[in-house]
């Protein structure tokens, strides 16, 4: 009864410690920086593959067009809410080949939801238009570590975003193709 129960006993053990092995991290969340912005980001799982992303920022674009502004060319930095689930769909391959999956080191495929509200901007232009701004992209990226606590992100995508410019004057909202490419470095909490 005793070698029964120590069997049994280990080969629950085995099993919950294997089930944890190669699945998104409970909750992991640093800071990133990239060539225009900073962000803090947190990562929820919500399923073995998936984690839900939730991103608040300063983004920051650069610009050259005398037809849409005063100026030839300048830039803004806003406020930037994001919500994004990803789909990490490597990192059980990535534990079998004993390669580094803390933090959800791996591939993902994601829906960017990226939120510019109108609280404040900074800016070259003399006369800005701040407008809330909406955008839905399918992002495909890539996640690293360097070492402990650093992390290595890219990613690239196309979607749909909208201006809400009516109340700025326009007869109606401004839409069009939005592009979110990325590549930033960060720190790991």
């Amino acid at each position: 009864m005793k070698k029964t129960a120590l069997l049994l006993m280990l080969s629950v053990i085995s099993f919950v410690g294997l089930s944890q092995q190669g699945l998104v991290a409970k909750s992991t969340g640093g800071i990133q920086t990239g060539f225009l912005g900073i962000w803090l980001y947190d990562e929820i799982r919500l399923t073995n593959a998936i984690a839900l992303r939730g991103e608040v920022g300063l983004s920051a674009r650069i610009w050259s067009d005398k037809i849409v502004t005063a100026t030839e060319s300048g830039y803004y930095v806003a406020p930037v809410l994001t919500l994004e689930p990803r789909f990490y769909y490597n990192l059980r391959s990535r534990f079998n080949e004993s390669k580094n999956i803390s933090g959800n080191s791996g591939n993902f495929v994601s829906l960017n939801i990226r939120y510019h509200p109108d609280w404040f901007i900074i800016t070259s232009d003399e006369h800005p238009n701040n407008v809330n701004q909406l955008a839905f992209m399918p992002t495909m990226g890539i996640k690293r570590n360097i070492g402990n606590h650093l992390t290595l992100e890219g990613g690239v995508g196309a979607g749909y975003e909208i201006y809400f410019t009516k109340k700025t004057g326009y007869s109606k909202n401004t839409d069009g193709i939005a592009f979110n490419y990325h590549l930033r470095i960060g720190y790991r909490f």
